[in-house]
């Protein structure tokens, strides 16, 4: 008999061979049909797959929705591709897992067609829904590494042979058969599982394949093209259409149309991953440079400006040439030879790296003379221009580019320093992320498996950090407190803040890291009171994360409306007649006086139009003005986003204005 030791407590004996679903069934007829998967000892498993031993058993429904959005995830992608083969014989698969809202999955089209395309994605939809309509079994065997090798060098999957010849000799591996297995109109995939108890257990309308993209065989462009098919999948109908809505809601949003239609920035081939600001999108960056300039002076940072090109012997030196050199722009330390025929760089050239960090240089500064344990906490900051060599196809828009800024700074503090300056860091943050209305969550990052240090000193990494946070009073249900173990960075665990967008969407942005590993590195030391040297503990911390990211984030969260302190133009003084372009002229004259970012249009244009024109670009303020204005000396005030238009003075409307485009921190 078997010992099944359940969550509430309770235990029961079971006959060998007994599966999760026997449990279920066991408990009661509603929980049999309810259960769809379980945890068996921490591991999730199939329901029909029979327990080994003695079991700490919980059962998995709908209702836990986290796994059962994984599950169905993870189906969704098998009955993609079943449907897919069955449509066009001779098509080869190769992986699909589950993703953040959907699934995909990679295939390679018959050499009697082209490649698979939009167009095919209606037929596909309808084979897909048929499948899960048909309520077929999904069914767990182990196979040994030859028969898979086997099967599916007979049937021309060589993309799945050769990663099956790649696996160790003599190890099973499990594949699954949707249907009975082979019955006619079964099919079969290798996957670790586990999977629904059918193909019926998914909802049919809550599926929809969104689009397709070129990939390559194991993500190597010397490999096969195939095709990558991508869907959504959710376990209703009501929570896709919630999903869509957020999507249709998002395209709405995205900072790269808004980018264009404002005259922001824009990113073109020359300078692939690099963006081009124009004017009125760098006066909100430097709105915001200044806003931090001041957030981190009253924090007692002292600015600094370092290289962006240093030694590659520096970065060996500090860890990141071995861990990192791939994301690095490497460049020789030599004059190119452009005369002489031959090779440009010759194979004895030392080289040098532009920094994909500003940390290492950062310790340099706090070497340059000695350091005193009086001299502690130093707090450096620099708005820090970085570049990293991101793969082609990981670049979006201002979210993930080559060439980005940092609001970053390093506190060099004692041990007995560390607690309270996360302490004041986290009320930094708080004060920052509240000033531009998000909400947001802290997440701790802990140890990854490829780290540099001893686990006694990740042990006490971990701990000030979490302490920290406790202190600050952040460390809870309100703040999303949570723990993600192997996420942090080789050197150190990090705190993260993750925003919450205005459509629920959420974005990391400030980290704090709390890090023994490079100042030991890089032979950082203070002469501490008893008149030794000791190591410096270094924070790295950022609360923007980059101004480029976070501007693109600003652009979608307000959706354009960005507030009026931020806002490029903050008004716009449009005439009705030519009459009363002179007071028009006057009126700009007295809000650039009250340090407001104003605008004039005295074009001949029928007025709607130029309010069209002025909501696409997301003026915020449209002041009118007329013949009867210009004799009054008022305006007619239209605030985007508002239907009824204000009649005020222009005292009035500067004052209102001006209160509206003064920084929170300056109110």
């Amino acid at each position: 008999m078997l010992k099944i030791s359940l969550p509430d407590g309770s235990v029961r004996e079971m006959p060998a061979g007994t599966t999760p679903a026997d449990v279920a069934a066991a408990i009661g007829p509603g929980l049999a049909k309810a259960a769809i998967a379980a945890r068996v000892n921490g591991e999730m498993r199939d329901i029909n797959r029979p327990l080994e031993g003695d079991t700490e058993l919980a059962l998995i429904t709908s209702r836990d929705e986290e796994e059962a959005l994984e599950l169905a995830r993870h189906d969704y992608a098998h009955v993609l591709a079943e449907a897919v083969q069955a449509l066009w014989p001779g098509t080869q698969i190769t992986f699909g897992p589950a993703t953040e809202d959907g699934f995909y999955y990679d295939v390679k089209a018959p050499d009697s067609r082209d490649p698979f395309s939009m167009d095919d994605l209606p037929a596909i939809e309808e084979k897909m829904r048929e499948i899960i309509k048909a309520d077929k079994p999904l069914h767990r065997e182990v196979w040994s590494r030859q028969q898979l090798i086997d099967k599916w060098e007979r049937e021309g999957e060589t993309f799945k042979a050769e990663w099956a010849k790649e696996l160790p000799e003599g190890e099973e591996l499990s594949v699954y058969w949707s249907g009975t297995p082979n019955e006619e109109g079964s099919w079969l995939d290798m996957c670790r599982g586990p999977h629904l108890p059918s193909t019926g257990k998914l909802d049919p309308q809550a599926f929809k394949l969104m689009r397709v993209a070129g990939a390559y065989w194991r993500g190597d462009q010397r490999n096969a093209q195939l095709t990558r098919i991508y869907g959504t999948g959710w376990l209703n109908k009501k929570q896709l259409n919630a999903h869509l809505v957020r999507l249709e809601e998002a395209a709405k949003r995205d900072h790269r149309k808004l980018g264009s239609e404002m005259d922001l920035f824009h990113l073109q081939q020359e300078a692939h991953g690099s963006v081009f600001w124009h004017p009125q999108g760098f006066v909100i960056w430097r709105e915001l440079e200044a806003y931090m300039r001041r957030a981190i002076d009253g924090a007692g940072y002292r600015e600094v400006k370092t290289p962006q090109v240093m030694d590659a012997h520096q970065w060996e030196q500090s860890g990141h040439w071995g861990k990192y050199r791939e994301n690095m722009f490497v460049i020789p330390d030599e004059v190119p030879n452009t005369e002489d025929e031959g090779d440009i760089i010759s194979g004895e050239a030392d080289w040098m790296a532009l920094k994909p960090m500003n940390c290492p240089a950062h310790v340099l500064i706090f070497k340059q003379g000695i350091k005193s344990y009086r001299d502690l906490p130093l707090r450096i900051y620099e708005n820090g221009c970085c570049h990293r060599n991101e793969p082609h196809g990981a670049l979006h828009g201002l979210m993930r580019v080559r060439q980005f800024t940092q609001d970053d700074a390093h506190i060099f503090c004692r041990e007995d320093q560390i607690v309270e300056e996360v302490r004041k860091f986290c009320e930094l943050a708080d004060r920052v992320y509240r000033d531009f209305g998000f909400s947001y969550s802290i997440k701790l990052a802990l140890r990854p498996e490829r780290r540099f240090g001893t686990d006694e000193m990740w042990d006490q990494a971990e701990a000030e950090l979490r302490d920290a946070v406790v202190r600050a009073g952040l460390a809870t249900e309100e703040y999303g407190w949570e723990e993600l173990p192997g996420e942090g960075a080789f050197y150190a665990p990090k705190l993260e803040w993750h925003l919450t967008d205005a459509i629920g969407r959420t974005w990391q942005v400030g980290t704090i890291q709390s890090d023994r590993v490079l100042p030991e590195r890089l032979d950082a030391t203070y002469v501490a009171e008893d008149g030794e040297r000791h190591r410096p503990i270094m924070l790295h911390r950022a609360i923007f994360g980059s101004y480029e990211r976070f501007i693109g984030i600003l652009i979608e969260h307000f959706a354009g409306k960005l507030p009026l302190w931020l806002a490029p133009v903050q008004a716009v003084v449009a005439t009705i007649v030519s009459d009363a372009d002179d007071y028009a002229k006057e009126a700009v004259a007295k809000l650039q006086a009250a340090g407001i970012r104003v605008e004039s249009d005295l074009r001949n244009e029928k007025i709607n139009y130029k309010v069209r024109e002025h909501s696409v670009k997301k003026v915020p303020h449209l002041l009118v003005v007329g013949k009867r204005e210009a004799e009054e000396g008022t305006v007619a005030m239209r605030t985007l986003g508002e239907k009824e238009q204000k009649f005020l003075s222009l005292d009035e409307a500067i004052a209102l204005l001006k209160e509206g485009a003064t920084a929170p921190d300056l109110r």
